[in-house]
């Protein structure tokens, strides 16, 4: 049961090494939050690791993608009326610490999506692939251009969103894959709000990235469809899953819930 306004969502697929550390370091720095671990179908005890760190735990029945397993936890947070939601990545690249800036600015109300850039302060200490650099780049310079806000960042998934962004992450235009740069161009269209803030991002501790082997180039053609057909959305309609109260399809999600 619910017993504060702020919980954090971690999408998690054969995370078991890193998962329990995670939610340690978590409580570390902030004791009066909860935490929800969403086990996306696992071959390993990413869910049994989760669980005894302390950690709500959702299981999805098989691995349905980043995308869905975010939103199973978005709708999750809506069913139990969150008033903010911080989504992390399992493999503890997004710091704990950095949690702290992104509540301290979604509280203040001026901003509907906060995301932690590694990149916006400009020091280069961040290390990643070739092909992950020009991809981000890329789709950065293209959301740059649509949104006509920088986005230094385009594929970070340390954000804090409030809940007009939860009824949007919960509707179906939510990628079910990869919400990266398309996502960032419909919450713009929808008006909602969008402000990138520094953050401290570590390297994969241990495991297998999402985007490792074949998959950028997968990646970089799925995201320049999703974008192509964000961009033949109308406004106005996109506007309108924002306003919505009621997500017809949230409480559809409690039946993949594996414990409360």
């Amino acid at each position: 049961m619910k017993h504060s306004k702020i919980i954090i969502v971690i999408p998690a697929y054969n995370e078991e090494g890193n998962i329990g550390p995670l939610i340690h370091r978590i409580r570390e720095k902030l004791h009066d939050v909860d935490i929800l671990v969403i086990d996306d179908g696992s071959a390993d005890r990413t869910a049994r690791a989760a669980e005894k760190a302390g950690a709500i735990v959702a299981r999805l029945p098989f691995n349905m993608g980043y995308g869905a397993a975010v939103q199973t936890g978005i709708k999750y947070a809506l069913r139990n009326r969150y008033q903010y939601v911080v989504q992390m990545d399992a493999d503890g690249q997004h710091d704990p610490e950095s949690v702290l800036i992104l509540l301290g600015e979604i509280k203040k109300e001026k901003a509907d999506v906060v995301i932690g850039s590694r990149f916006l302060d400009g020091s280069g200490s961040y290390r990643t692939t070739l092909s992950r650099k020009i991809g981000m780049g890329l789709f950065g310079r293209l959301a740059t251009m649509i949104t006509g806000q920088y986005v230094s960042d385009p594929t970070s998934g340390f954000q804090a969103l409030n809940r007009d962004a939860l009824r949007f992450y919960a509707s179906r235009f939510y990628p079910v894959d990869y919400p990266d740069s398309d996502v960032l161009i419909m919450i713009h269209r929808a008006g909602l709000r969008v402000k990138e803030v520094p953050v401290i991002m570590h390297a994969r501790q241990q495991g297998e990235s999402m985007h490792s082997g074949l998959k950028p180039l997968y990646y970089i053609f799925k995201m320049l469809l999703s974008m192509f057909v964000t961009l033949l959305r109308s406004d106005k309609f996109l506007r309108r899953v924002v306003k919505k109260e009621e997500i017809s399809d949230v409480n559809s999600a409690k039946d993949i819930y594996n414990k409360y």
